[in-house]
């Protein structure tokens, strides 16, 4: 089958990927010069199973409404006049009560963990190196109620097979010495060992790469303008590139191109729930390596995600729900520079911090759609939210075996013609 995958980021090209080795003949189409130079540009770097509880949850209303008028706050939102904006809110609220937080963190871990195991068999079949650490993830918390919050949602994750440990503070030390100048302020801490860490751009590029060589098509420089549809089907993609105008058409699509994934299935009549949640990264070089860390780390408190890549400290995180902007807000990036040199004084070179934002593609419950769409041929893998590095692999996966019409080995709710009714 002739499959067209729209978008070249991490979840694009590991679609293609996936794809590509179940036999379907697939072409890609990207904005951009080459994959990766969007959302999975400089993220966060984790490969986060136990990053599970969603934004939205029973402590969030609060916490958001706290934060309104904080304008370096880790969740920002700024009302605009825009229906898409208030509809994401709405859906927000609904998602935060206990029992739909308790199902989401179900769909999160279950969908993390079988994407983790597909992400490391794909790394040794490849034999790929993208700064990649498999030391885990510590979440530390400076903030005793937050600690004692966080024991619900890690002990609901051990369930379900995410093996999240509660931990003093004194062992987060033990595990990462880089956070002994920030010892006497941690009230506790979780640790996930199987987790890991590495370059989301590094990591892509190398499999986009991998996947032209096993003869995916990759169409740089191409926007897409629109599709051609009937009532059942999707006909074909009508691009411009070079001033040139085409419709290319295929036997399947699938849409991958992150937040811009609600606007183009609205020409369809589809009401993808996705909105841009604005995050922000700063990347610097290692200062002092006894004082550097190598265990990723989440900074609860601040939302705020280390990643050690190779001679580099990648600090990210915050949200900023305020439209589809790419302007750098600059006090927020401040604010993540004056953080992370308060926990690690001596690990980065924090005076020569990189500045990066981009809009992650986020579902108000953190729960991608990845499945059918109401037309028989237009395939979803999209709304990932601060998780498509994680999820990636596995949504791929996943989503090779619906096209190919077998069960996907993952207990999720995957998307179907009923989500759109």
């Amino acid at each position: 089958m002739h499959i067209t995958v729209m978008g070249a980021g991490v979840v694009g090209v590991t679609t293609a990927w996936f794809l590509r080795q179940a036999g379907h003949e697939v072409r890609v189409i990207e904005r951009q010069s080459q994959a990766a130079l969007e959302t999975s540009f400089a993220n966060g770097g984790q490969i986060s199973v136990s990053h599970a509880q969603p934004w939205a949850n029973p402590t969030a209303p609060w916490k958001v409404l706290k934060w309104l008028l904080q304008a370096d706050a880790p969740l920002l939102f700024r009302p605009r006049l825009d229906p898409a904006q208030w509809r994401w809110a709405l859906g927000f609220l609904r998602e935060c009560g206990p029992a739909r937080a308790a199902h989401n963190i179900r769909q999160i871990v279950n969908l993390g963990t079988y994407s983790r195991q597909a992400l490391q068999t794909l790394r040794q079949e490849l034999e790929l190196e993208y700064d990649q650490e498999t030391k885990g993830i510590l979440h530390f918390y400076t903030n005793p109620r937050e600690f004692e919050a966080a024991r619900t949602p890690a002990r609901l994750m051990r369930e379900l097979g995410c093996d999240r440990q509660v931990i003093s503070a004194d062992r987060a030390v033990e595990l990462e010495p880089a956070l002994a100048p920030a010892r006497s302020r941690i009230a506790g801490a979780t640790y996930t060992a199987e987790d890991e860490s590495g370059d989301a751009r590094k990591f892509t590029q190398q499999l986009a790469a991998h996947a032209a060589a096993a003869g995916v098509e990759f169409l740089y420089n191409t926007e897409i303008l629109g599709l051609e549809y009937s009532r059942e089907q999707i006909l074909g993609v009508h691009t411009l590139a070079e001033g040139r105008h085409r419709t290319l058409r295929a036997d399947a699509y699938v849409l991958s191109l992150g937040c811009e994934s609600a606007v183009l299935a609205r020409q369809l009549g589809l009401r993808l729930n996705i909105y841009p949640a604005k995050g922000y990264s700063i990347t610097v070089p290692v200062n002092r390596e006894a004082a550097a860390y190598h265990v990723s780390l989440t900074d609860d408190e601040y939302k705020l995600v280390y990643s050690r890549l190779g001679s580099r400290l990648r600090v990210a995180g915050t949200a900023e729900i305020n439209g589809r902007n790419r302007v750098l807000n600059r006090r927020r990036c401040r604010a993540i520079v004056r953080r992370a040199a308060a926990v690690m004084p001596e690990a980065g070179r924090w005076e020569q911090a990189e500045f990066w934002t981009g809009l992650r593609p986020s579902t108000p419950s953190n729960v991608p759609y990845i499945g059918r769409s109401h037309f028989r041929n237009l395939y979803l893998n999209t709304g990932h939210g601060t998780l498509g590095w994680t999820h990636s692999c596995g949504s791929a996966t996943a989503l090779a075996d619906i096209i190919d019409g077998r069960q996907p080995a993952v207990d999720f709710a995957f998307t179907g013609i009923q989500a759109f009714s």
